[in-house]
Order: structure tokens, then sequence, then C-alpha cells
């Protein structure tokens, strides 16, 4: 079953990191778990870039589902190239959504991925509104 990444989907952060060694299984690929890292990779350092303060034991976000396509296969040595975007910010949630290529290779989509993040007050383990500053870059970038 594959599931396609909406077209109205908005571009918000690009991430590059590296294909380690130890990324790869023993038929010679990227592990397919490695690929759902690289998702959370993505959506880590596009929050940190938002400038947001998330609480590990307080108010934060919480991914409720999490999906990837693997298109074509992933190997050491090559860089990652990460685009990030995002779509119908509810009120609690945010829809996510990261592409994955290789630097060497600008537009060939080796995997494509999404997650439904929901903000959460963990003390009371109940969704809470998105915080009003990720609100309103969403509002500018939606």
């Amino acid at each position: 079953m594959r599931f396609d990444l909406p077209e109205d989907k908005v571009f918000v952060h690009t991430s590059r990191f590296p294909v380690r060694w130890g990324d790869m299984d023993a038929m010679g690929h990227v592990n397919n778990t490695v690929y759902f890292r690289y998702l959370e990779i993505a959506r880590l350092e596009w929050l940190a870039s938002t400038g947001l303060q998330v609480e590990p034991h307080g108010i934060g976000p919480v991914i409720v589902n999490a999906f990837c396509n693997f298109h074509l296969q992933l190997a050491f040595p090559a860089e990652v190239v990460a685009r990030m975007y995002v779509r119908n910010p509810g009120r609690s949630s945010i829809e996510t959504y990261t592409t994955l290529e290789k630097a060497d290779e600008p537009g060939v989509i080796y995997a494509s991925g999404g997650a439904l993040t929901v903000w959460v007050d963990q003390r009371v383990r109940k969704s809470v509104p998105l915080p009003d500053e990720l609100r309103g870059l969403l509002t500018a970038a939606t």
C-alpha cells in the first residue's frame, strides 16, 4: 500500500545528513527502520528552526501515526536531503510530510513519508492547542 503525499502541502524546511555505514542492513542498503529516523531528524530540525522550546516531560509534539514509502534503495556513502512540508494545522495537530533525496541526484525521490503530529501535555496525557508561535508560522506558510 502506498500513501500519496498531498499536492497542497507547503514547504517549510530542508535538512541534510549523511548515510552512515551503520545505517545499512545485511542486504547492503539503508534499513527500513532507519528511514523513519531520517524523517524524525527532519521533523526535529524543523521544530528547532522555529525557536519553540519543547518540554520532554511537559508540553510538546507526539507522533500519533507515521508512514514511509520506499521508492529507491539508499546506501552508504550518500548525503540525504530531506525536504519537509506541512499541511492542515488543526486545533492541536499538524500533518507533516518529508521527501528524501540524495544530494547528488536532486529531484529523485528515494523515500517519502509523513506523520500526524499532535501537541500534548505529557503530565495529563491530553492534547492541547498548538503553540501560538507555531500556529503563526504555519498560518504564514499555508
